[in-house]
This record gives structure tokens, sequence and C-alpha cells, in this order.
């Protein structure tokens, strides 16, 4: 007996549009990893670090170029 190959279901997106999820996946953790840690577990010692530029400027613009590269993946034409 033959078995019928037809009803094999393709994936979603190609191999191409998974590497670019896993990028952008990456980098938005790095943007989470750099906005943590830091702190003072004294209330009364205010650490200035939490105003610093890798917590105001850098980690949210990771986050958002992370998502940016996630909604490209999504969109990319996988298959020509």
């Amino acid at each position: 007996m033959k078995k019928d190959n037809s009803s094999k279901q393709e994936f979603l997106f190609g191999k191409r549009n998974y590497i670019i999820m896993l990028i952008g996946i990456a980098v938005i953790a790095l943007g989470f990893i750099l906005m943590a840690g830091g702190g003072s577990d004294d209330p009364n010692v205010f650490n200035s670090e939490i105003y610093g530029w890798r917590r105001i400027r850098l980690a949210p613009t990771l986050v958002i170029i992370g998502l940016g590269i996630e909604i490209y993946a999504i969109f990319a034409n996988s298959k020509k």
C-alpha cells in the first residue's frame, strides 16, 4: 500500500521567516536584559543609574527594533 502524501501540511512560514523571527526575539530579549538590574535595595539611597542612557534610550530602542523585525518576518513573502 502506498501512503498518501497529499495530506501533508506545509508550514505557515518559510525557513527564512522563522530565522528572522528568531533574530527579532533575540533583539527584544537583549533590550529587556539591558533594562533590568542596577537598583539599590536600600530605599534611602538614590541610584542615578536608573535614568542612564542604557535604560532610557538604548533598551527601548532595541525593543522597538525587535518588534519591527517581528512584523517584517510575519509579512515577508517567503514563497516566490
